[in-house]
């Protein structure tokens, strides 16, 4: 099976890749990356059309547009992963870099390599798997459901880890028609080992993203294991034990549950979108290139590290550092931020600690323009920041705040906002374009910063 037709189109990790590796060429990454420049504009209609569809209509839009994206469970077989990696690798164009990372999805990292003129390689990918018959309000059927698909993915692939992620608060819409199969490299892939070979330059550095966050699991076989709930606006016991706001959230969707029974967890793993899987550092130590662990506790610990690091990069360049562009989730651009001499802050989603994130930054520096690119997932889920909390955050600039390209009445069902805001991005002024930075400058000013190099 082609790649591009078993990977997620819209998953954190695939959006990353895509926007850093149109930045590393030079380009930006319109809807997405996802479509033609060319079809922007009619996406953007499209888009615009089923905001303004009755939210019942526009979540089964929503909800079919993912799953015409997921894999028979037939097909799981026929997936390779080391095409998967070449599919990634081929992503980026053919020169020496200085540095090659490798490991963990994080926004505030794609900004760091573009910094840097550096690829990453993604340890995690997500494979939407098809499935009908199963309650997304039932955790153990789900499981079973999924069962023998992952048997049969992994057994053609040794290499993999497989982490079954089910999460009916955030991923509500997507999960009705398809299980969210997240799969880690345990090993290094040949792809991988070739393009560090003959990509990274003589005196360059092999840097990996090690997000340590972890998530309390059901281990269904060897490699695979079951993750109830995610990151995000929920904390792990209201999806183990329920309360209040779950059981309002599943009364708000019509469900028949109260609260969510779960497969009893028995150990905790590497979280399924973020967390990194750490046997993979036994072939990176055996590669014969200087090796750098880049290790942080949350994603958006790094976030808050790699925007001072671009102030005081540009303060170094005599550029200024009046303008703030925050991103969300998949919905980031590095090249727009170096085009506009923008300082970027990444925050992992729309809910939970993320508004405290931005605030604490805001509360330690001051900014002349915000402007923030806010992600919608269709669904009032537990936990989710209101519209008027991001316009208060962004309305904190001195001169200048806007939530770019957004339709605030829509929200959270704002899809058109995922085009526009990259449209209204490209219409702020551009500054001079600074040199790269380099691996020397960037691991000095990440020193005493939450984060280990």
């Amino acid at each position: 099976m082609r790649p591009s037709r078993a990977v997620a189109s819209f998953d954190s990790a695939t959006g990353m890749l895509r926007a850093l590796s149109h930045c590393l060429s030079g380009q930006d990454a319109p809807a997405l990356g996802a479509a033609p420049r060319a079809a922007v504009p009619v996406i953007s209609a499209l888009l615009g059309g089923v905001n303004r569809l009755p939210t019942s209509l526009a979540d089964q839009v929503y909800a079919v547009s993912g799953v015409s994206e997921a894999v028979p469970p037939g097909r799981l077989a026929d997936i390779d992963a080391d095409d998967l990696a070449e599919w990634i690798v081929d992503h980026y164009p053919r020169r020496r870099y200085p540095v090659v990372f490798i490991g963990s999805s994080n926004g505030a990292l794609m900004h760091l390599a573009a910094a840097l003129d550096a690829p990453w390689l993604p340890q995690t990918l997500l494979i939407p798997v098809r499935r009908r018959g199963v309650d997304r309000d039932d955790p153990a059927a789900e499981l079973e459901a999924g069962r023998h698909p992952g048997r049969e993915l992994l057994r053609t692939n040794p290499e993999l880890v497989l982490h079954h992620m089910h999460d009916p608060n955030q991923d509500r819409l997507m999960i009705a028609g398809m299980s969210y199969f997240r799969v880690k490299w345990r090993r290094l892939p040949v792809a991988y080992r070739r393009f560090i070979r003959e990509h990274l330059a003589p005196d360059g550095v092999v840097v990996t993203s090690e997000c340590e966050l972890d998530w309390p699991v059901t281990r269904v076989d060897e490699r695979h294991v079951f993750q109830f709930g995610a990151l995000g606006g929920a904390d792990e016991q209201e999806y183990f034990t329920g309360g209040p706001r779950v059981r309002e959230f599943l009364r708000s969707y019509g469900s028949e549950h109260e609260s969510w029974n779960p497969p009893q967890p028995d150990e905790r793993r590497p979280e399924a979108e973020w967390g990194f899987e750490p046997e993979l550092l036994d072939d990176l130590d055996a590669l014969g290139f200087p090796v750098r662990r880049l290790r942080f506790a949350h994603p958006e610990d790094l976030s808050p590290a790699v925007a001072q690091l671009h102030r005081d990069w540009y303060a170094a360049n005599d550029a200024p550092t009046d303008r703030l562009l925050v991103e969300t989730f998949l919905l980031l651009e590095p090249h727009w931020a170096l085009r506009t001499g923008s300082v970027p802050f990444w925050l992992t989603f729309n809910a939970g600690s993320s508004p405290r994130t931005l605030r604490e930054h805001l509360d330690s520096v001051s900014y002349d323009e915000i402007r923030m690119m806010l992600f919608s997932h269709g669904t009032e889920s537990i936990g989710l920041t209101p519209i008027e909390t991001w316009q208060h955050l962004v309305g904190r600039a001195r001169r200048f705040g806007t939530v770019l390209g957004a339709d605030p009445a829509a929200y959270p069902r704002d899809f058109a906002g995922l085009v526009r805001a990259h449209r209204a991005l490209t219409r702020v002024p551009a500054r001079d374009e600074l040199p790269k930075m380099s691996f020397h400058e960037a691991e000095s000013l990440l020193r005493g910063s939450n984060v280990r190099l």
